[in-house]
C-alpha cells in the first residue's frame, strides 16, 4: 500500500500534540507538507516530524493527495472551500465553521465538488466508546447526563485561543457532547441552551424517541471535573463513557489514520463527515437561539 501524501493546514498546539504524531504514527500516510499562516511555526513541526514547508496554500494543493486541518473554524471553512476546488478529499476540524452560515456554505462547495470528508468527532473513533455507542444502542433509555468541564479556556491556557475564548464551550465542547447523546439515544429533534458558553451552560436535548438528556460545558472552569463524558440510564441498567482527552485512549490516532486514508482511497466519505457536523452545528445553533 503506497502511503497518502498529508498536508497539514496548520501549525498551532494541537497540531503539533496530535495531528502531525497522528499523520506519522504508521505506513498508511506520510506528512509530506506543512503550511500555516505562520511560516516559522510551519517550520518547527516541518522539521520535527521530517516534511516540507509549503510556501502557500496553492503549493500546499499542488504537493499532497489530501489535507489535514488543524486551524481555527473560520479560516478552515475559508481553505476548505478552495480545497474542495482543488479536489482534495479532507479530514477537517469540528466545528466545521464558526456558525451555520459558513458551515453550509462549507458543505455546498464539498458537495459542488463531490470531494470525500471525513471529521475529527475524536470520541467516536475511540474503541471503547464505539462498544458503549453498541451496547447503548441495544438497550432501551430513559434519559441522559453528559459534562465537559475543563479550564482550557482561561488565561494563559494551552488552548485559550481567540475563537475559544469569543465563542466559549457551546461551540467547542458542545459538538462532542451532542453527537455522543445523539449517536447513544437516538436523533436529536430539539435542544435548548441555558446560561454563559464562555463560563457555564446547559444543554437539554429532546431524542426522537421521546428521551431527554441533559449536558453541563464549561471551558473556563477554575476545577476541572474528574470526568467528561456521557452516562446513559436504560430500562436494563446504567452505561457510560469516558470522553477522549490527548492522551486518553492510545488507540485513537491509529484508527482515524487508517480511517481517513481508506477515504483517500476509496474517494467514499466518511460516517462522520460533513454532513454529520452541518447536523451537529444546525443542533448547536438551535440551542444558542434557544436562550
Amino acid at each position: 500500500m503506497t502511503a497518502v501524501r498529508i498536508g497539514l493546514v496548520g501549525a498551532g498546539p494541537w497540531a503539533q500534540i496530535f495531528h502531525a504524531p497522528m499523520i506519522t504514527g504508521g505506513p498508511e500516510t506520510e506528512l509530506t507538507a506543512v503550511w500555516a499562516r505562520r511560516p516559522e511555526a510551519a517550520q518547527e513541526i516541518a522539521e520535527q516530524f521530517n516534511a516540507n514547508v509549503a510556501t502557500s496554500f496553492e503549493a500546499l494543493l499542488d504537493s499532497v493527495d489530501a489535507l489535514v486541518f488543524a486551524v481555527p473554524p473560520f479560516i478552515q471553512a475559508e481553505l476548505a472551500a478552495q480545497a474542495a476546488l482543488a479536489g482534495k478529499p479532507m479530514l477537517l476540524e469540528k466545528p466545521i465553521g464558526v456558525d451555520l452560515a459558513q458551515a453550509e456554505k462549507l458543505v455546498q462547495a464539498i458537495d459542488e465538488a463531490g470531494v470525500a470528508t471525513q471529521v475529527m468527532f475524536t470520541n467516536r473513533y475511540s474503541p471503547r466508546i464505539r462498544r458503549f455507542l453498541e451496547q447503548a444502542r441495544a438497550q432501551t433509555p430513559i434519559g441522559a447526563v453528559g459534562s465537559y468541564i475543563n479550564e482550557a479556556a482561561l488565561p494563559g491556557g494551552t488552548f485559550a485561543t481567540p475563537w475559544r475564548v469569543e465563542k466559549g464551550a457551546l461551540l467547542d465542547l458542545g459538538p462532542h457532547v451532542l453527537d455522543t447523546l445523539d449517536a447513544a439515544l437516538g436523533p436529536i429533534v430539539d435542544v435548548r441552551g441555558e446560561g454563559d458558553p464562555q463560563r457555564w451552560y446547559i444543554l437539554t436535548a429532546t431524542h426522537q424517541n421521546g428521551v431527554i438528556s441533559q449536558a453541563a460545558l464549561s471551558l473556563t472552569s477554575p476545577v476541572v471535573a474528574d470526568v467528561a463524558g456521557v452516562q446513559v440510564y436504560t430500562e436494563q441498567g446504567e452505561l457510560s463513557c469516558e470522553f477522549v482527552g490527548k492522551d486518553g485512549d492510545p488507540e485513537v490516532p491509529g484508527v482515524i489514520r487508517r480511517e481517513f486514508a481508506d477515504v483517500v482511497t476509496s474517494g467514499v466519505s466518511h460516517e462522520l463527515d460533513v454532513h454529520r457536523a452541518l447536523y451537529i452545528q444546525r443542533l448547536l445553533q438551535q440551542a444558542a437561539l434557544s436562550n
